[in-house]
This record gives C-alpha cells, structure tokens and sequence, in this order.
C-alpha cells in the first residue's frame, strides 16, 4: 500500500515517524513537502520536494506511482494545495484524509480581533496599535507593505523578501517558543499589538498567553475551510487509524 503525505508540518513528521515506527509489511510512505522553507525537518521515509503542476499534475502522480490513499496534512493555511489535493484524489480515484491542528480558541483576558485574511488584518492595525509583532511567515508581507505608520517585528524561518513594511525588523527564528522569552520578546521591543494566523497547536501558541498577560490586542486571520466532502482528524494517531482501516480492507 503506497501512502502519499502532503507534509511540511509537525503532525505530517509525527505521522511518518508513526507509520515508520509500527508500519505493516509492504507499506510504502512518500512524503511531500512544497520547498518553502530552506532547511526543512525531514521526516523519516521516502521524501520529494517541490509542487507537482496543479490538480492534473498531482492526479498524474497519485497514478504514475499507484498511490492507495493520500492525506493532507498540510498547514492550515496552505489552502490553494489543499483544494488541488481534493481535485486531483477525486480524478484519481484515491481516498483522500485531511489532518489538521485545532484551532486556537480565546479564553477569558483575550481581546482578539478576527480578521477574514491578511489585508482585512491589515485595515485593523492603525485603530490597534503602532508597534505590530507579526508572525504570519514571511509570505504574504505585501498586504502590509503600504503600513508606514507601523513599525512591524516580524518573524520567520527563513528571511523575507520585498514587498515588506517599509519599517520592519526581522527575526529568524522556528518554534517551539517558550512564555518566558515570548514574554521578555514583548517587553524589549515594547510591542503593543499582535498579529497571528490561526495557525493551533502548541509550539506557537506562548505568544498568545504573553500577550494577554499584557493585555495587548491580537488580531486572527481565521483559516481556511477544509475542501467540502473531505473528512477530517486531528492529530496524527487518528490518521494512523484511518490508514489503518482501509489496509485491512485491502
């Protein structure tokens, strides 16, 4: 049984170490990852790297390499892949599974203000604030590029490129984060409104507790739906089972 994985993300590494830790005889994992990021984690098992040309390019490749099931455990924002994924497994005719994080969800002391995409998140911020710690990634900086007023500290894994905010400090860094130097983060460079995708999980979310300690306004970009039909977990034990259930089908 041939297992295509959709990857780039935490959950999609845990599955393939999942299924290469107690994988059944004759299951063969390929993980494919889009090329974004410089130095990705590789997870353990067969890897590729790039696009694969649209919906028809991917449906060509679930047949060219007899592809049983595939799953989308792709980062919740990275919606133009996820519908090709929908697409291409329905002209393939191959199961399709999508993994997803939880979202992040306020508690009380948060003052959150959603926002429908980044350029939405970007009309919010002169009634916000004029200090933005923007941790949306480095795609995607455009939408705020015409923010002179703000000055923007903005971090990524991998240093952006132009269009940006024309005042912007930039730190390389990846999580896991921790509150306590999230915290010491917000005070050096005295930071009075946050701007986050709705991105869930646990390795990121210390900004989140920081800042309403704060008592600092966050603004959410809500996420994307998941293709209609497709069904959903969350968390990579669950795609286990799914996967699971249809080899002893098979």
């Amino acid at each position: 049984m041939h297992i295509l994985i959709l990857g780039g993300t935490t959950e999609a590494r845990r599955l393939a170490e999942h299924l290469a830790d107690g994988a059944p005889r004759g299951l063969r994992v390929t993980n494919s990852l889009a090329g974004r990021v410089a130095a990705p984690r590789l997870p353990p098992g067969e890897v590729r790297v790039g696009g694969f040309g649209g919906p028809e390019g991917l449906a060509a490749w679930l047949r060219a390499h007899a592809v049983d099931a595939l799953i989308d455990a792709t980062h919740p924002f990275a919606g133009t892949i996820s519908f090709n994924a929908a697409r291409a497994a329905a002209a393939a005719h191959v199961p399709l599974l999508a993994l997803r994080r939880p979202g992040w969800v306020p508690v009380a002391g948060d003052d959150w203000h959603a926002a429908a995409s980044l350029e939405e998140a970007a009309e919010l911020l002169p009634a916000l604030g004029a200090r933005v710690f923007l941790t949306t990634g480095r795609m995607g900086l455009a939408a705020f590029a015409a923010l002179d007023r703000q000055w923007f500290l903005v971090r990524s894994v991998d240093a952006p490129e132009p269009p940006h905010p024309p005042r912007m400090e930039v730190l390389l860094d990846r999580g896991p984060f921790t509150l306590e130097g999230e915290r010491e983060l917000l005070r050096r460079h005295r930071v009075d409104v946050l701007v986050t995708k709705d991105s869930g999980g646990a390795a990121t979310a210390p900004k989140l507790t920081a800042a309403r300690e704060a008592g600092l306004p966050v603004v959410v970009v809500r996420r994307p739906p998941v293709p209609e039909g497709v069904p959903v977990v969350a968390d990579p034990a669950a795609a286990a089972r799914w996967l699971t259930d249809r080899l002893d089908r098979a």
